[in-house]
């Protein structure tokens, strides 16, 4: 199931990134599209993982934005890598080429957030330690 939430994501962030291609060419907007991919990617993402794949229900909206601010800080070095890849394949003479780099970094990235969530963001163990201390 991750999986198939980690294609959709990416279908989602590479169609906004599509999308505000369209909408503004001027100077910058590979990096606009970028941003704007990942902000609506990391979203759904993390409203996926959170209820799907980890199966977690926080308890009001304090708990749920300091756990989506833990995801996307989990993703800061993921996203890098994201990046990295798109920008590196725009590199190429085709004018594609920037979006297959986007799903390689995605997918590199994703399997490497997948462990970190699991790991810290919503490790309720973890938590329960840290409240102990």
């Amino acid at each position: 199931m991750y999986v198939l939430f980690a294609i959709l994501a990416m279908g989602i962030n590479i169609g906004a990134q599509y999308i505000s291609l369209i909408l503004y060419s001027g100077q910058y907007s590979l990096y606009l599209a970028m941003a704007w991919g990942t902000l609506t990617g990391l979203i759904v993402k993390y409203v996926l993982d959170k209820k799907f794949i980890f199966q977690v229900q926080t308890k009001d909206i304090k708990e749920d934005a300091s756990k989506f601010i833990l995801y996307s800080l989990m993703g800061v070095v993921t996203t890098l890598i994201f990046w990295g890849f798109e920008l590196a394949f725009n590199l190429l003479p085709y004018d594609s080429a920037k979006y297959f780099g986007a799903i390689i970094g995605l997918s590199i990235g994703y399997i490497i957030k997948y462990q970190l969530d699991k790991r810290f963001t919503f490790n309720a163990q973890l938590y329960k330690q840290m409240g102990k201390q």
